[in-house]
């Protein structure tokens, strides 16, 4: 923007400006990196672009004949303290209760605690000529500071959050904090973050690929990334016996496939239950081709890759129709959370005897001296440090399974706390306390069961509908095995299908947990209870400790890059939309 200059008095006197209203990217570059490690991988994370707005009042006046000048700087704190700075406002002149005009603009991870800190300074006189880009901070007078979390800013029901600015002594540590003035920030989300595709596929002569009865197909739709590799975006239903298949409408974020231009990869597979799948055809078209196949009523011939020693795929009768194709605004998770929506955290902590005596340094649940935290422990404030922010009473559900109570028989669902009547604790510490105590306090046994604690967690969830769809639950389990009633297993999950429920699994430990990536449907099949009821959804998660230990990637942003899409699929299937509080969409917002 360079310098700018208004003329109006008391306070809306400007100079100065970031250019980050005019390059909304410029000011997330930090992310950037951890966006490409993230799609790379096939994580598919939330990422909503989101415009800061700053305000503040009763700001100090350190200027003598005159108002203070405050300008404010924008950072992201970083896990190891360090500070990224964002961006920076214009100088407002002569004003202690400015509103600055220039925005900030920040990618929102919701499987990422983003802290955010907010500098105010007062920009002395002499250098209001001086791009703000370009000013030394250490020139300029200190006028407080606030901090906050990205998530505590866009849960709020106007996402609005009003802060206070403090200031410490800078050479007394002991000198208390004092209130400087109030900061405001508010939060709203980028339209892009709405707009959706909503497509009609069918294919006409598939190949049989079945030798007793035609082929099951299915969809399978990724996305290009960098890197060249292709990641799942979406899949459609299966369709039992048909060489001729329409399948239900799929949705296409716009923002999350990068745009309309961008490539996309339709694969059409036979079902098999046995998991190998097989590629019936497919086709690359981005959401432009796919319109333009719409308009024109015409077909798309799949292909297969080319054999070994050609260079040509090789092309198939099979064809690929756009039967409809429209684009429309729609509640985003973000609507939801401002609406009052709130994401309930609980917890399940494998005690079985294969984890190893605690007493001993290579026991999984051994508790370091150190305070080095065991995997179940950074597990828990990993994925709770998240999720807390978006429960309002942090009063969080936390269950053991496989140990033996002093003086009871073998469980499969105890308490955390060791209470008979309730399973709740306080906050994360409260689980961190509870764990801790339980391990002194069970001994453990076996085998590893799955089903009683999911049964618990869907009757919590399901008691919630009597008050509202306002509370959505997110069960964490960790454990160090294969479990061993694995249908009873899937039979409590399709049942918690229809629930406001999600279930993230953590594996630690060096265990083959081939069979439980069964529980995640990532790959098109969805699960099948004993009396043939297939899941609505897909909830569960299901992610290694060891794949993720490295440190590129933490346990929360593994476990938890799905858990919006998820949420939405549950609201949006049901029909269920954020309170009135929110104006209506309409398709031309």
């Amino acid at each position: 923007m360079g310098n700018c200059c208004s003329d109006v008095a008391e306070g809306t006197m400007a100079v100065g400006g970031a250019g980050s209203r005019d390059n909304p990217q410029a000011a997330d570059g930090p992310n950037d990196a951890l966006d490409l490690f993230l799609k790379s991988r096939g994580y598919q994370g939330l990422f909503s672009q989101i415009e800061l707005s700053l305000s503040a009042t009763d700001l100090r006046n350190r200027d003598v004949l005159s108002k203070s000048d405050p300008m404010a700087v924008i950072y992201m704190k970083r896990d190891n303290g360090t500070l990224e700075e964002l961006g920076r406002t214009e100088v407002v002149l002569n004003s202690l209760n400015p509103t600055w005009i220039v925005k900030v603009y920040i990618t929102y991870h919701f499987e990422v605690v983003q802290n955010l800190v907010f500098c105010v300074y007062d920009v002395d006189t002499q250098f209001h000529n001086v791009d703000v880009k370009m000013l030394k901070l250490d020139e300029q007078q200190f006028l407080g500071e606030a901090s906050c979390a990205l998530s505590q800013i866009v849960t709020k029901s106007n996402r609005s959050l009003t802060l206070d600015l403090v200031c410490r002594d800078a050479y007394s540590v002991s000198t208390p904090l004092q209130s400087f003035g109030k900061l405001t920030v508010h939060a709203e989300e980028s339209i892009s973050s709405k707009i959706a595709a909503e497509i009609t596929i069918r294919c006409t002569e598939l190949e049989n690929k079945d030798l007793f009865s035609r082929s099951d197909p299915f969809l399978v739709i990724s996305k290009i990334v960098e890197s060249g590799i292709s990641i799942p975006t979406c899949k459609t239903e299966v369709i039992k016996n048909d060489l001729n298949p329409t399948w239900k409408p799929v949705f296409l974020n716009i923002q999350q496939v990068g745009s309309k231009d961008s490539p996309l990869v339709l694969e059409c597979f036979n079902f098999n239950g046995n998991r190998k799948h097989d590629l019936i055809g497919k086709t690359q078209k981005s959401l432009l081709d796919l319109e333009r196949l719409y308009s024109s009523g015409k077909g798309e011939n799949l292909f297969l890759p080319p054999p070994v020693g050609h260079d040509h795929p090789k092309v198939l009768k099979s064809q690929i129709f756009v039967e409809s194709f429209s684009e429309s605004a729609q509640y985003t998770f973000l609507d939801y959370l401002s609406a009052g929506c709130e994401l309930n955290f609980m917890v399940a902590v494998d005690f079985t005897a294969s984890n190893g005596n605690p007493r001993l340094p290579d026991s999984l649940h051994y508790i370091d001296p150190s305070g080095r935290p065991n995997a179940y422990q950074k597990a828990i404030l990993e994925v709770g440090g998240v999720l807390q922010f978006y429960d309002s009473d942090k009063r969080f559900p936390a269950w053991g399974f496989g140990a033996r109570p002093i003086d009871g028989p073998v469980s499969h669902c105890f308490n955390l706390n060791g209470s008979s009547n309730y399973c709740e604790v306080d906050g994360i510490q409260g689980i961190m306390m509870a764990y801790t105590s339980a391990l002194r306090n069970v001994a453990l046994a076996g085998p590893t069961l799955f089903g009683p604690v999911i049964s618990s967690a869907a009757s919590i969830a399901s008691q919630s509908l009597a008050n509202g769809p306002e509370k959505y639950y997110v069960l964490l389990i960790i454990t160090d095995g294969v479990i061993t009633d694995l249908q009873e297993t899937k039979d409590a999950i399709v049942k918690a299908s229809d629930l406001p429920l999600s279930i993230c699994i953590l594996g630690v430990g060096g265990a083959d947990f081939k069979e439980m990536e069964v529980l995640d449907a990532d790959k098109g099949d969805r699960l099948e209870s004993t009396t043939g009821r297939v899941s609505s959804r897909d909830i569960v998660q299901f992610v290694p400790f060891r794949d993720v230990q490295n440190g590129e990637i933490s346990v929360a942003q593994s476990l938890l890059a799905e858990l919006p899409t998820q949420f939405l699929s549950y609201m949006r299937s049901r029909g269920i939309q954020p309170f009135d509080s929110l104006p209506a969409l309409k398709p031309s917002d």
